[in-house]
């Protein structure tokens, strides 16, 4: 059977414990809470991903004469290039 959200991707169930007022004002306006959590958690994922990518680029340039911020900015010049 195909979930009309996610088709035939996996899914996992995810509890957790949210003030009950909070609850039932997310519910009275209509939130669809399944969505915003989902949506929060994805952006705290590329928050986290995007860090420790910047702790292993700065551990990369240390020594080097090059800060990440000249890096970047390489390469980003160098998607423009192409």
């Amino acid at each position: 059977m195909r979930h009309p959200v996610y088709g035939s991707m996996p899914t996992d169930v995810l509890s957790v414990r949210v003030g009950k007022e909070l609850k039932e004002e997310a519910l009275r306006l209509g939130v669809d809470i399944r969505a915003v959590v989902e949506r929060a958690l994805e952006e705290e994922v590329r928050r986290v991903k995007r860090e420790r990518f910047r702790g292993l680029l700065e551990e990369a340039l240390e020594g080097c004469e090059v800060t990440v911020e000249e890096w970047v900015r390489a390469v980003r010049e160098t998607r423009r290039e192409r």
